[in-house]
Formats: C-alpha cells, sequence, structure tokens
C-alpha cells in the first residue's frame, strides 16, 4: 500500500481527506461538480479500473461545505472479476489518507413493496448473501482485529444525522436492511421473495464489502441507498442497467442535496 500512498500524496500534497464518499450507479455526478483533484483509477498504483457503465473510475479529491472530501467516482465490483481484496483495497487506502466517515451509496432493487424507484433509503444493517467475506486471509494487525464485530456497521449516529438531514430538506427518506448478492445477473422473482422473508428491503450487488472492511477499519459508516426499480417478483416487469441509470438520473438532485447536508454536519 506503501507505493499507493506515496504517488496519491504527490498529487495531493498536504491535502487530508476526513470524509470519503463511493458513489454507486449513475450518482457520479456530485463528483464532476466538486472536483479539486481527478486521478484516474488507471494512473493509481494497485488500483483496478472500473468497467461498468456509469462508472468513470476517478479518485476526486475536493473540499465541500468545509471538509475535506475523497470521492470515488465508481466503485469496482466482485461480478467483475476481481477479489474481495482488490474491490474494498480502495477503502483501506482511504483510512490511510485520514478519512474517519466513510458513506456509501449505490443503485439497488426494492425488496420492501412500499418503496418506489427515486426512494433514497439509509441502509441501517445488512446481509451478506455474497458467499464470501473480504477478510478472509491473513488478517493485518495494524488495520483491525481478526474478529471484529459487526453489531453496528453503519452508525446509528449517522443513521439519526441523515435522517435529520432530510427532514430538514423536507424529503421522505426509507430506512432498511440491504442485501447483496454477486450479481452481475438480476434476481429471480423467487430470489426476491426469498429476501423479503428473511427481511430485506432492497437488494443489489456492492456495498457489503467495502462496508465489512470499513467497520473493521474503525471508520464510521453510513450507507445510502437509491432505489431504482420496484422488486421483480411483484411488478412483472423485466429489469435493465438503462432503467438502473434512469432512476438515479431522476433522483441525483435530492441525493446530492442530502450527501452535501449530510457533509455539512458531520
Amino acid at each position: 500500500m506503501e507505493n499507493t500512498i506515496n504517488f496519491l500524496k504527490e498529487k495531493i500534497g498536504n491535502f487530508s481527506p476526513e470524509i470519503g464518499i463511493i458513489l454507486g450507479s449513475g450518482l457520479g455526478e456530485l463528483a464532476d461538480e466538486y472536483c479539486d483533484i481527478a486521478v484516474p483509477y488507471t494512473e493509481i498504483p494497485n488500483f483496478i479500473k472500473s468497467t461498468v457503465k456509469g462508472h468513470k473510475g476517478r479518485l476526486v479529491f475536493a473540499e465541500i461545505n468545509n471538509k475535506k472530501v475523497v470521492m470515488m467516482q465508481g466503485r469496482n465490483h466482485f461480478y467483475e472479476g476481481h477479489t474481495m481484496t482488490e474491490i474494498t483495497y480502495p477503502v483501506k487506502v482511504m483510512k490511510a489518507l485520514g478519512v474517519k466517515t466513510l458513506i456509501l451509496t449505490n443503485a439497488a432493487g426494492a425488496v420492501n413493496e412500499n418503496f418506489n424507484p427515486s426512494d433514497l433509503m439509509i441502509i441501517t444493517d445488512h446481509i451478506n448473501f455474497m458467499g464470501t467475506n473480504p477478510l478472509i486471509g491473513a488478517n493485518d494487525d495494524t488495520l483491525g482485529e481478526r474478529f471484529p464485530d459487526m453489531t453496528e456497521i453503519y452508525k446509528k449516529s449517522l443513521i439519526n444525522l441523515a435522517e435529520t438531514c432530510g427532514h430538514n430538506l423536507g424529503m421522505k427518506l426509507q430506512k432498511g436492511i440491504y442485501l447483496a448478492n454477486t450479481g452481475p445477473s438480476y434476481e429471480t422473482p423467487a430470489e426476491i421473495r426469498m429476501a423479503r422473508l428473511i427481511g430485506a428491503d432492497a437488494i443489489g450487488m456492492s456495498t457489503v464489502p467495502e462496508a465489512i472492511v470499513a467497520n473493521y477499519c474503525k471508520m464510521n459508516v453510513l450507507g445510502i441507498s437509491c432505489i431504482s426499480n420496484a422488486a421483480s417478483s411483484h411488478n412483472g416487469t423485466a429489469l435493465s442497467h438503462e432503467e438502473v441509470i434512469e432512476t438515479t438520473n431522476k433522483a441525483k438532485t435530492s441525493f446530492k442535496k442530502l450527501i452535501l447536508e449530510i457533509i455539512r454536519n458531520i
């Protein structure tokens, strides 16, 4: 990791980010509007290239509302063929750069039948259905302990803060449990029904590995999902990535307002 940190410090000088944000599908516009320094993943040692449409693949540094922020404009996914170690490496880099609070965002499909496309959902907990764990392998005692507690991955104080920010902005925010599958195929109607039975409210293909590693590294984590489509088990329509991008584009104004208000109040 040392060569990654040394390379980035040459780019950013004494800029020391305190907040990290991972921007999901269709949500990268925040990093276009607030960009002091942008470094493509392809230039950063040990980073991997993002291949998914809607993910620019840049590490963006900016001062937002008097807070120093680093943003991943697009993430890498397990379904792209990368290892868990590779896709969570940027979280460890953010920790090494000084990030204390990590905001994870994603586009997710509704499991809860009361959710609608373009809703924003604060993640209160998650279910890992990816069949593996990013902490498998030799433990780095400088980052965290071998058996980290996962009782409160998503910090309650940040959940409360996000709720208050939404209320102040006149937004109706959902809250719920996020279930992560590997993808890249969308879930079957039977899988959605199963997810609902075990307590999930939304489902996606990311976020959980990063949340686990961030918690392991003693970072404060907030998760926000943009609900991109209704659950396939009850609306009878086919799902597509184009629909995901289209819906997140509709929600991006509310999303940006909420993130900016949260940053202002952290």
